[in-house]
């Protein structure tokens, strides 16, 4: 039979538990090689109704179904590209495609659908998946929905679902998954020998610059990566050779190349040694592209290079170099590329990552759903002063890795109730917008009072009045300096001066000499400025403003308006609220 390890079992009971309560669909996060097809052979085994394991490609229902059956268990398979469609086995491994179009009475009597990758289901009501799920429920209003993914968000939307049972609220936004019962880190497994370490290889040669392609923030198209690699056509001779150095140098078994397009691919292909490489691209005939994979993984070729179509479902523990030539600003698909090749194999003692794209992410870093603020920014941990919670924001750190800034805005923990499911957020904001009309704290991109409904002023919509007026000016600043200076009078007070490229500055003054001054001080300057908002500084005079000042941050810009002959700051726009 089989026996399950502690982490399968605690994601097989975690589900149980859930479904005895709830019937919101719900997800468990497995990285590559956790053995997702034992969780799935134990909830199938245990099932009292008939099961539906659903995935998107053939090559994953047939994995799915034969080490399903390597348990002794017995299951039908339903997929036209298989050449199969089994209808009567208490549980059935499917083609989403195939099933979508199966007859009505095919839906009967399952109790409970499990999605392989999950993270492509969505709301959208015209999906096969949707159209699937509906048909199913329409036999079974109790169905148990379950997904299954190593990779729990997407680019432009973020994550699946709404709430973690690590007590975390991932999202507000309505999502079709609405509760994970289950996360593995893939440090975790790597940490125990589950999976074979990734090690990335410091690269000699020079890499592709695709950054003005990601720094962009947009989606990028075939045609913009082409014109790029046309550019610096010169350095994929000296990219694959490298590939070829290190592969023979270190004697490696297996070499998988991710290529940008379908030209990019075929000219990598041209430079690699003669007989051992060949490639799979997205119009590969079926018959082709199964030999081609068979004799990959027999080892009577060495190198595979593919565009786009080897990220999930592709099985080959004895990859151990990972070459990616394509840029993506998708942390889910980089985890993907690399998640196949750490898979653990006789003899495998670590998989080089080859990265030449200079576009690099962390495959242990945890994935942050807000948009990245600046080129520059990187994960931060920040625990909430209120609930204790470790918060993963972008930020930014000096040269020894102290943090110096985060732009995160709201803790994103909780608590859950263990036996409802019900969450409550912990609510403590960092950083706020307080409405002019009830003083009520706001997310710094509301366009509305969450308590009075009263209008609230975007940062963009304050920069587009600010360029149509005449009495108006913007200033992206460069460096700030703050000052102290005396008055006509002999009093002290604080200049700061906010310069920009061409060293133009504007100012704004500060007096600290009683204690209406400093609460207009902390409210008006402080509250902003401070690079971590959670550390409350109790700053009453202008030499401890002087002393702190490494603490405090630069605004992405300053906006005055003209008042008699002088330019008065009137607002200041950092850069979480863009």
């Amino acid at each position: 039979m089989y026996k399950l390890r502690d982490y399968q079992q605690k994601a097989v009971d975690n589900t149980l538990k859930y479904f005895r309560q709830k019937r919101d669909p719900a997800v468990i996060v497995l990285p590559t090689g956790a053995g997702k097809s034992l969780v799935i052979a134990e909830l199938a085994r245990i099932a009292k109704g008939r099961v539906l394991v659903l995935a998107h490609v053939k090559e994953l229902v047939e994995q799915n179904h034969e080490k399903y059956e390597s348990y002794d268990l017995k299951a039908g398979v339903y997929s036209a590209g298989l050449n199969k469609k089994d209808t009567e086995d208490k549980v059935i491994f499917g083609s989403i495609q195939s099933v979508a179009n199966a007859s009505d009475d095919f839906f009967e009597n399952f109790t409970i659908v499990i999605i392989d990758e999950c993270h492509r289901v969505g709301l959208e009501q015209e999906t096969q998946y949707a159209q699937v799920v509906k048909k199913l429920r329409s036999h079974n209003e109790d169905l148990c929905i379950l997904g299954l993914t190593a990779t729990p968000y997407r680019l432009g939307l973020g994550w699946i679902f709404n709430y973690s049972h690590l007590g975390v609220e991932r999202t507000k936004e309505a999502r079709f998954f609405k509760q994970s019962v289950f996360e593995l880190p893939l440090e975790y497994m790597i940490r125990n020998g589950y999976l074979t370490p990734p090690v990335k290889v410091d690269i000699p040669v020079t890499s592709y610059d695709f950054s003005e392609l990601t720094e962009s923030g947009r989606k990028f198209t075939t045609d913009q990566v082409e014109q790029i690699l046309k550019k610096q056509r010169r350095l994929t001779p000296l990219i694959v050779k490298n590939i070829v150095n290190i592969t023979e140098t270190y004697d490696r078994k297996g070499v998988m190349i991710f290529s940008s397009t379908v030209k990019h691919a075929k000219e990598i292909l041209s430079y690699l040694p003669e007989g051992e490489a060949k490639i799979i691209l997205g119009d590969t005939e079926a018959s082709e592209r199964d030999g081609i994979i068979d004799e990959f993984k027999a080892k009577k070729i060495k190198y595979l290079v593919n565009v786009s179509v080897l990220t999930t479902g592709f099985d080959a523990p004895h990859v151990d170099v990972i070459a990616i030539l394509r840029p993506t600003d998708s942390v889910s698909l980089y985890q993907q590329i690399i998640g196949r090749g750490l898979r653990l194999d006789t003899g495998k003692k670590d998989c080089f990552v080859l990265d030449y794209t200079g576009v690099t992410h962390d495959i242990y870093s945890p994935v942050i759903s807000d948009k990245k603020p600046t080129p520059q920014s990187v994960s931060v941990q920040i625990p909430c002063p209120k609930c204790d919670f470790e918060n993963h924001f972008w930020g930014r750190v000096d040269d020894d890795g102290h943090i110096i800034e985060h732009y995160g805005r709201k803790c994103r923990g909780g608590v859950q109730d263990p036996d409802t499911f019900d969450f409550k957020p912990c609510g403590y904001r960092f950083r706020f917008k307080i409405c002019p009309s009830c003083s009520t704290q706001n997310d710094v991109t509301a366009r509305e009072c969450i308590e009075c409904r009263a209008t609230l002023v975007d940062a963009d919509a304050k920069l587009k009045q600010a360029r149509l007026s005449k009495n108006a000016h913007i200033l992206k600043p460069d460096t700030i300096e703050l000052e102290e200076r005396r008055d006509k009078r002999g009093n002290p007070f604080l200049e700061v001066r906010y310069y920009d490229f061409d060293a133009k500055y504007l100012s704004e003054v500060h007096y600290l000499n009683n204690e209406t001054s400093i609460k207009k001080f902390h409210i008006n300057f402080l509250r902003s400025h401070m690079g971590r908002p959670e550390f409350e500084l109790p700053i009453t005079t202008i030499d401890e403003v002087l002393r702190f000042q490494r603490l405090f941050r630069m605004p992405s810009f300053v906006i005055a308006r003209k008042q008699d002959k002088f330019w008065r700051i009137t607002e200041k726009i950092f850069a979480e609220e863009l």
